[in-house]
């Protein structure tokens, strides 16, 4: 005959006996962090509660004691959180730096994205990353509507073909990225800026796969070691 095995008092508060939807963890890869509520942000950092409650009801009890209120629950001691149980110094240690962090997070200023609006300043940008190479490298500058760098892409390296730079990467980066204005840049070690046969395809099929795509290809920048040439200044595209 089969015995069943006890189960612990605290299996049913246990997260991982919950419905998948409601797991914190879940919730937030599904829906976004902006959809859990405070109580099961901390709990995903705490990680288990107490034989008596999930981690998510004792997140609740603590912030319940603080008036719902992160601020003041910045300001409780590592002895004051340990007061609960299922909360070890492990864990009020983590929530304190949780806490910390979010406070220097509030006091440091949003990253400026650099401004690419133009074939100077994507010169200017890109120059420090190319000026020494002694091969050909070509790069995406991926763009938000005003022109605000958002990620700059190496894609080769050692030459500009059409099987160096694949269109499909280049669509695949700036859609993941939520860009809706790109650049392409390259260089040309020799110092000669004037583009080739290959640059110029190269440009056509970018410029057509965007359209195709509702992304703008703004330009494509050919750069030396102290001047560039602009397919956008130059009419080409």
């Amino acid at each position: 005959m089969e015995q069943n095995t006890p189960k612990s008092k605290s299996d049913g508060f246990a997260i991982t006996n919950w419905a998948e939807e409601d797991r914190p963890r879940e919730k937030l890869m599904a829906k976004g962090p902006a959809a859990l509520s405070d109580s099961e942000l901390l709990a995903i950092l705490i990680g288990s509660g107490s034989t008596k409650e999930s981690a998510v009801a004792l997140m609740q009890h603590i912030l319940k004691d603080c008036d719902n209120n992160l601020n003041t629950l910045g300001k409780m001691s590592l002895h004051e959180l340990m007061q609960y149980k299922g909360i070890g110094e492990a864990k009020a240690i983590t929530i304190i730096a949780a806490c910390e962090l979010g406070k220097r997070r509030q006091a440091t200023n949003a990253a400026e994205r650099p401004d690419m609006g133009s074939a100077q300043a994507v010169y200017d940008y890109m120059h420090p990353k190319m000026q020494d190479l002694d091969t050909e490298e070509a790069w995406v500058l991926l763009m938000n509507q005003r022109f605000r760098l958002i990620k700059a892409v190496r894609l080769s390296h050692g030459g500009l073909s059409e099987t160096a730079v694949d269109v499909r990467v280049i669509l695949r980066e700036a859609l993941l990225c939520n860009a809706t204005v790109l650049t392409l840049v390259h260089n040309h070690p020799s110092g000669n800026a004037r583009p080739s046969g290959d640059d110029d395809r190269i440009t056509q099929k970018l410029k057509r796969a965007s359209e195709v795509m509702r992304i703008y290809m703004v330009d494509h920048i050919i750069m030396t070691d102290g001047k560039y040439y602009s397919y956008a200044e130059e009419g080409k595209i």
